[in-house]
């Protein structure tokens, strides 16, 4: 019996890409201290991208920003199917 089938790992994918898009760099992220130390990086300059803590938020500011609108028709797609077949 398969307890865990192709379409609960699609709402779990689905649910951590919104909890992901749903963080706040400024209320939350800066709190724990996972915020940009630095506002922008002055010319000739970098952010240090070699720990892993802003490899992360990096990667959260990522699909944040690539995410945003396919994300928005994911969840409208998926609400309908739960509509009309539960």
């Amino acid at each position: 019996m398969l307890l865990f089938g192709f379409g609960r790992l699609i709402y779990v994918t689905v649910l951590l890409i919104n909890a992901v898009c749903v963080l706040s760099e400024d209320r939350f992220l800066a709190r724990i201290g996972w915020g940009r130390s630095q506002p922008e990086p002055g010319f000739g300059s970098s952010y240090d991208n070699s720990s892993v803590k802003a490899k992360t938020v990096n990667l959260i500011t990522s699909v944040r920003t690539v995410m945003r609108i396919p994300l928005i028709l994911i969840n409208a797609v998926i609400i309908i199917y739960e509509l009309i077949l539960g």
